[in-house]
């Protein structure tokens, strides 16, 4: 670390929202000399002098600067430096010779008249009363910041947070930190639990203290919600609790029971277990299927008619539908929800296009959507219609904080400004959480035909809730299941298998295959090195691709097989680098131009643009998603950017502060692929926690797959994933909301496949 002293001579770049500055310091000492600071630096101003401490880093553009961690102002001492700082523009209305009258008058005084008795500033020509006060308000709120700064920095919190916590409570900071410091893990994005606990533990509060135990209970349910839960048993709430507050159960069963009554959280008794929900997500699911319920009640169409003109389409288009795809499309034809499962190749397909052809002859004006972007442009070439994701179809505009978490998006389109469309299909449906769906029922007006197209057998969404299966096992709603495998005759191993691995079948590994290949090994360093040979020279050719194409999936992120790990090794091998070739180090990693990367949360604010021939701006929006995917195409040294673009053509221009939003993608997770599609994956497979390594995962791998599927490892392995038919559990109870509002009697055990009469007999 290195301190250095000095007067701010320059303000390069500040940021006034968050603090982030760029300055030159005029250092003091035998040596004069000026240094570039870069860091939180709120309020600092021309003329002010500096001492910061920090790392001197060399910057490959602007050379030697320091990485600003703590600083401290002081005032300017003689005459001459009180002089120039409030001559800098540091203070609103004070320019150089305003500025010199005021010294003039007060001299080595000064300060402390504008601190102190600052209506004596109104004696100066140029100066009026009201003005006088202003300027002692700037000196006052400067000087409040610089005690916080100093304050919250005693309980180890960093400036760019104190700068937070300043600006969201001002003066009651001090009462904040010193009572219940746990509220600001409920109230400031960037302070979590575990930083509010540390917090309050330099601040002397009990282990035991209420507000602790009434927070470690928030902050357990919040943390199984991003583990996909929407609540949780009650007994596994006071465990996971107790064992993270080390804390006496029955304490934490009153704070439990205080927040109830405070309907912090909600209590449900289905099927003889008492859940316990956030109260958000409770009336989430209530809200969900109240709306699920009434939309079902909507349009009921002529089923004679329907099928006819079904038939002629037929005829028209030369399609010979099965029973079941028939029985799929006359149920979505006459209104209500409609639920659309089944594996690939099973023609869910023909069923949507049949469908579109439908809608359209009888002027039903009908919108496509997909949960990711990469789903949609798939169900748009599948269909030869535009289709969106939910998000833009909703029209987002951004949430209200820099929260990026998916309950603080707000859309255009709700119960106040519904969608203009007769019919709704969302494809890849299984990857729909419940803040999503909520949202798309709240847009849907009454007598809106919904149909919800997807797998039921594959992975769960990534965010909270288990929408798909919810719905089809409330056993409220039309539920078609396709079997029937209509691209057997094709000779695909991919298909096949993948029916194969969701009947827990066994997997011939020494079957000769076209598309559906096990290359045997096992060590993890020849598992890399078939994996970076099969990606980077064998596949592109045999499945007519690009290197950037093909997808290693992997079921974990840690470990030598992990994404972390694999990811480093196949930058080495695909995207190595070179003295022409621009790269950067980030704290999550090397990235370089040409690496493939991947956004790992959503921003809704970011503003891309799409770039037509000739460097025409042809479109331009903002947003990108959890998932989506690109290519680095540069590193601005000098304004500190990088540029991605992504898969459907939107370059977007990403500060380095933001570049934390990226993650290399040569490898992802299982779950990072649902709604993808991709020329080949590569899965290696070696070893992994039993919770993962099941069907449901493999099965997802599988089905990502369109020309080529390569495990790379230990058959066994392989077979033991299919065998392996124990999910991971996922806590939701949308299905019991559903038959609540529905009537149902909740103490009758739930019905697994619960299917309502048919509409149409």
């Amino acid at each position: 670390m290195t301190t250095v002293r000095g007067y701010i001579s320059r303000i390069i770049f500040q940021n006034k929202e968050n603090g982030y500055t760029v300055l030159t310091l005029e250092a003091s000492g035998e040596e004069q000399s000026e240094i570039t600071l870069v860091g939180t630096m709120p309020q600092v101003a021309v003329g002010e002098p500096l001492e910061a401490e920090g790392e001197l880093r060399e910057h490959p553009i602007y050379g030697e600067q320091l990485a600003v961690t703590s600083y401290s102002q002081t005032a300017p001492q003689d005459i001459l430096s009180i002089e120039r700082y409030l001559g800098s523009g540091a203070v609103k209305g004070i320019g150089p010779a305003l500025a010199a009258r005021i010294v003039g008058e007060f001299g080595a005084d000064t300060l402390r008249v504008i601190e102190e008795e600052p209506e004596l500033l109104a004696k100066i020509r140029g100066i009026s009363v009201n003005g006088a006060r202003q300027i002692g308000a700037q000196f006052e709120q400067k000087r409040e910041l610089r005690q916080a700064l100093i304050f919250l920095g005693e309980y180890g919190i960093s400036m760019a947070l104190a700068v937070k916590i300043y600006d969201r409570y001002g003066q009651e900071l001090y009462s904040i930190i010193r009572k219940n410091p746990y509220r600001m893990a409920d109230e400031i994005t960037g302070i979590g639990f575990y930083k509010a606990d540390e917090i309050a533990r330099r601040a002397g509060i009990a282990v035991d203290s209420d507000f602790r135990i009434r927070s470690g209970l928030m902050f357990s349910l919040s943390s199984a919600a991003r583990e996909g839960h929407v609540c949780l048993p009650k007994e596994m709430l006071l465990d996971l609790a107790c064992s993270m507050l080390q804390v006496d159960i029955d304490e934490v069963t009153l704070q439990l029971e205080n927040l109830m009554i405070d309907r912090k959280v909600i209590f449900r008794e289905w099927s003889d277990t008492v859940l316990v929900y956030a109260a958000p997500f409770f009336y989430m699911e209530m809200n969900t299927a109240r709306m699920l319920l009434e939309l079902n009640t909507g349009r009921r169409g002529d089923s004679n008619e329907a099928e006819r003109h079904i038939r002629q389409i037929e005829a028209e288009e030369k399609l010979v539908l099965d029973e079941r795809q028939r029985e799929a499309i006359l149920a979505a034809a006459c209104g209500g929800i409609t639920v659309i499962t089944g594996g690939p190749g099973t023609g869910k397909t023909t069923a949507i296009n049949t469908l579109i052809r439908y809608f359209d002859e009888i002027n039903m004006k009908i919108e496509l959507a997909a949960p990711t972007g990469r789903a949609a442009k798939r169900m748009a070439e599948a269909t030869g219609r535009e289709a969106r994701t939910i998000h833009r179809m909703l029209e987002f505009f951004g949430a209200p904080s820099d929260d990026d978490e998916e309950d603080q998006i707000r859309f255009a389109r709700d119960e106040g400004n519904p969608l203009e469309a007769d019919a709704v299909v969302i494809d890849e449906m299984s990857m729909v959480d419940i803040h999503l769906f909520c949202s798309l029922l709240k847009a849907l007006k009454p007598g809106t035909s919904l149909v919800l197209v997807g797998d039921a057998n594959q992975l769960p969404s990534v965010g909270p809730g288990n929408v798909l299966k919810d719905v089809i096992s409330s056993g409220c709603f039309n539920v078609v299941r396709l079997t029937h495998i209509f691209r057997q005759d094709d000779a695909s191993d991919i298909v096949v298998n993948a029916h194969r691995i969701h009947n827990g079948e066994a997997i011939d590994s020494s079957a000769r295959s076209k598309d559906f290949l096990f290359i045997k090994r096992d060590d993890v360093r020849h598992i890399q090195g078939a994996v970076v040979g099969l990606v980077r020279d064998r596949l592109p050719g045999y499945v007519h691709a690009g290197v950037t194409d093909i997808q290693v999936l992997t079921p974990m992120r840690k470990g030598a097989l992990g994404v972390e790990n694999l990811n480093i090794v196949l930058q080495g091998f695909l995207n190595p680098a070179g003295d022409k070739k621009k790269e950067r180090q980030f704290p999550q990693g090397i990235f370089r131009v040409g690496d493939k990367v991947m956004q790992t949360r959503n921003n809704y604010e970011i503003e891309w643009e799409r770039i037509g021939r000739h460097g025409i701006v042809t479109d331009r929006g903002s947003g990108v998603f959890n998932g989506d995917m690109g290519i680095v195409r540069d590193i601005n040294f000098f304004s500190e950017e990088m540029t991605v673009e992504f898969d459907d053509g939107r370059l977007i221009t990403y500060p380095y502060k933001n570049v934390d939003q990226l993650e290399l993608a040569y490898a992802i997770t299982v779950h990072k692929s649902q709604g993808s599609e991709y020329p080949a994956v590569v899965i290696p497979l070696l070893s992994g926690p039993k919770m993962l390594m099941n069907r449901n995962l493999i099965y997802t791998a599988v089905t990502r797959a369109k020309s080529c599927v390569c495990i790379v490892g230990l058959p066994e392995v392989f077979q033991s994933m299919v065998d392996n038919d124990t999910e991971q559990k996922r806590y939701s109870g949308l299905a019991e909301c559903i038959k609540e509002t529905a009537g149902w009697d909740m103490k009758q055990p739930p019905m697994q496949e619960a299917t309502p009469p048919n509409i149409l007999t």
